[in-house]
């Protein structure tokens, strides 16, 4: 069992909390560049206004107008700033009033802003303090070589449980083995998954995060998913990358009890077709069933459905930790690490701030082509599955593939 208070501590995420405090120290994607429109966010625990300004700048600030409380997502863009609807108050990107019409003066006056930064298509946001450490350069979110989409998922749970999937294999022969096999028979469809047992499982913390290994029934321990695996960028990114195919799926804490779960695919085209230029934008919400259960129909709703089915916040106070919770057990571990070294006023786990470091660009070990250890552990009728399983598209996807849904953990 996980002792209340220590439940609490890795729970909570707004401000001035020890887990809030920790998380302040890295970048978040909270919008897609393309559709930015004065859009209301809300981000571990505060509500604020992202902008653009009439010269381009980005502004990420509080949100209400610091003369009568009128909402800025109703404000107006100009050249220096946001403008409010109701008297015209006018905010710069780092909060400050820069224009107060009627008024003898313009008072100097501030609201909240925060840093926002501009990448690969997605709009990323950092709260904590300064200096800023830089926002991390993955390949997926760099590279030119490939065809970029990205999807948004709300969900109505705590971003940790989504987390503490990453570092669960075993889920994967029984939630998208097993349960994904009873799914499909209730509604009179083909099943094609024959799970294999997992024999063991290894982490290992790494710069950047923690990296999971796992060898399955039949493999040879020369395989790529025993020797290497894939990563969890701590603390909240499951990478997921192939010679030709990329994920980066991102669990964003809105508040103690709901996430954005945002997944950006870059997949690199085949056959010499031409590049998509624009990043698609796919908005994805839950769906239920009569009962009001969260329909697991493919890998990635069934995650979703797992993280959601725990409660808002699941109680860890009840839980019985067993053998295969094993990397989870390590996340709690490090989370708390983590917040001892910023409490000391130390960088956490992962935190960039060498420019060589992060420049032109931080890869993740490619891993093999689509299939893989996928292949291996569903076996049987695997070709079409792996797409609308995995959410990797292309040139390749085969004729009649439902539509990309985000990647199993």
């Amino acid at each position: 069992m996980i002792a209340p208070e220590v439940a609490q501590r890795l729970a909570s995420v707004g401000p001035g909390t020890p887990m809030g405090n920790l998380l302040r120290r890295y970048w978040y994607p909270i919008a897609a560049g393309p559709e930015l429109n004065q859009d209301p966010v809300r981000l571990l625990g505060e509500d604020l206004i992202l902008f653009r300004s009439g010269k381009g700048e980005l502004g990420l600030i509080g949100p209400r107008c610091a003369h009568r409380g009128l909402s800025l997502a109703y404000g107006i863009p100009q050249e220096n700033g946001l403008r409010c609807a109701f008297h015209g108050w006018t905010y710069d990107t780092a909060g400050q009033v820069v224009g107060m019409p009627f008024e003898p003066a313009c008072l100097p006056l501030y609201i909240t802003a925060y840093r926002v930064q501009e990448l690969g298509g997605l709009i990323f946001a950092y709260l904590g303090p300064e200096p800023a450490p830089l926002l991390p350069r993955w390949d997926s979110l760099v590279r030119t070589d490939a065809t970029k989409r990205v999807e948004f998922t709300t969900l109505p749970c705590s971003w940790l449980q989504c987390v503490e999937n990453i570092m669960d294999p075993v889920h994967v022969e029984h939630l998208h083995g097993h349960y994904n096999n009873y799914f499909r028979q209730r509604r009179g469809i083909e099943t094609k998954v024959l799970p294999k047992r997992h024999v063991k499982m290894e982490f290992d913390v790494k710069r950047y995060g923690i990296y999971k290994r796992r060898l399955l029934e039949g493999q040879s321990e020369d395989t790529y998913e025993w020797q290497v695996g894939h990563p969890l960028l701590f603390p909240n990114i499951l990478g997921l990358p192939t010679e030709d195919r990329m994920l980066l799926d991102y669990r964003v804490p809105i508040d103690d009890s709901h996430t954005n779960d945002v997944s950006y695919f870059a997949i690199r085209p085949e056959n010499w077709e031409p590049l998509d230029p624009l990043v698609r934008v796919d908005y994805d919400p839950l769906t239920y069933d009569e009962s009001g259960r969260v329909e697991g129909r493919d890998v990635g709703r069934q995650d979703e459905m797992a993280f959601v089915a725990q409660g808002p916040i699941t109680d860890r106070s009840r839980w019985h930790p067993a053998t295969s919770d094993k990397g989870v057990v390590l996340l709690h571990r490090l989370l708390l690490e983590n917040i001892e070294r910023v409490e000391r006023r130390e960088d956490p786990l992962g935190v960039i701030r060498d420019p060589e470091e992060n420049e032109p660009m931080i890869q993740i070990d490619p891993g093999p082509k689509p299939g893989g250890w996928m292949a291996t552990f569903m076996g049987g009728q695997f070709k079409r599955d792996v797409w609308e399983l995995t959410g990797w598209t292309g040139a390749d996807q085969p004729s009649g593939a439902s539509s990309p849904q985000p990647a199993m953990s």
